[in-house]
């Protein structure tokens, strides 16, 4: 397995070749009294009774390995490298049929002091430029395997999108010496006309130009760069796990399935071409959560392709979610 990079989109694509299903296991690895069939345990968050709420293991699959350094090479116009990093399955619960909507506020925010701890403490390592933590809901978001889980890696480069977002914000307080962000989240509080829900503390809305039907971003009010220096105590993981269950509920009422995935800072740790590149990151970034359901859809003309189709307002789907009444699903 090793990673190359497309000259022209810049995007870093993992090339294998040959393509692998998730086993079909029975029991599952991951409920309650298997953990010797899944690798070593690198974190675990243990109760009264003591047995455990949440465990972080390394991924069974792994598609980045974490031994030796990157060894970029070229190959004429063409760049690539090993696949160094990490790669770690976050098991949310010991419930196999569960989702992280309907656990207790406890558990999530369990589930939260565990990404905290986990990206905290691969930023220590200077290989690693940037840390993803994201889950996959669902067959059409392709989660496996079934048992309620999320995801991290950490890679020696920092994605595409990521990079575009870090360039935006950069820009923007270049220019105005304000978080772009914070002024985004402003607007939608005073307007009320994408926002799902807020408190506060944390805001939830439909962005202006979403990208597909009800994707929602989750963010803290105030600003705060990166997420796992933010959310540290556990007042604040407990806030933010009882508004992040009630936002999921809202939208897996209009859609079951889901990507969420965390945007923080790029590991200012790491080695970089440019010692100064990221120097007014603390001020221009903003971490958040983006929360992007997947739907079928009817397909559109090659022409769109590579630009987002939505077929409903953001808008619309803001109303739509604010109506959904949250105390009745947490009971059914």
């Amino acid at each position: 397995m090793q990673l190359r990079k497309d000259p022209i989109s810049m995007n870093w694509v993992i090339q294998e070749d040959s393509e692998t299903t998730w086993p079909d296991f029975d029991p599952c690895p991951f409920c309650p009294g298997q953990e010797i069939m899944t690798p070593q345990t690198i974190y675990s968050h243990v109760n009264g009774t003591g047995t455990w709420d949440v465990r972080v293991i390394p991924h069974v699959r792994p598609l980045y390995r974490i031994e030796g350094d990157a060894q970029r090479r070229g190959e004429g116009v063409y760049d690539k490298m090993r696949n160094l990093g990490a790669h770690e399955l976050v098991i949310e619960s010991p419930q196999h049929c569960s989702r992280l909507s309907l656990l207790s506020d406890e558990n999530v925010a369990h589930v939260l002091r565990a990404l905290v701890s986990r990206v905290a403490d691969l930023k220590h390592d200077r290989r690693f430029r940037y840390i993803s933590v994201f889950r996959n809901q669902g067959k059409l978001a392709g989660q496996e395997p079934d048992h309620p889980h999320s995801q991290i890696t950490a890679t020696s480069f920092i994605p595409r999108r990521v990079v575009y977002e870090l360039r935006s914000l950069q820009r923007y307080f270049s220019v105005k010496e304000r978080c772009l962000i914070c002024d985004i989240a402003q607007q939608e509080i005073a307007k009320q006309v994408r926002t799902v829900e807020w408190d506060d503390q944390f805001v939830a809305f439909c962005p202006f130009a979403s990208r597909v039907p009800y994707e929602t971003w989750i963010l803290p009010i105030e600003h705060h760069a990166a997420f796992e220096e933010d959310v540290t105590t556990w007042d604040r993981q407990l806030h933010f796990a009882r508004f992040l269950k009630s936002v999921l509920l809202r939208l897996e009422s209009a859609a079951q399935d889901y990507h969420l995935v965390l945007h923080t800072t790029p590991n200012l740790n790491a080695k970089y071409e440019r010692a100064d590149h990221w120097r007014t990151l603390q001020e221009d970034f903003h971490w958040h959560w983006e929360l992007v359901p997947v739907r079928y859809s009817t397909a559109r003309s090659y022409f769109l392709k590579d630009v987002y189709y939505n077929s409903v307002l953001p808008e619309s789907a803001a109303e739509e979610l604010r109506k959904v009444n949250v105390e009745q699903l947490m009971l059914t």
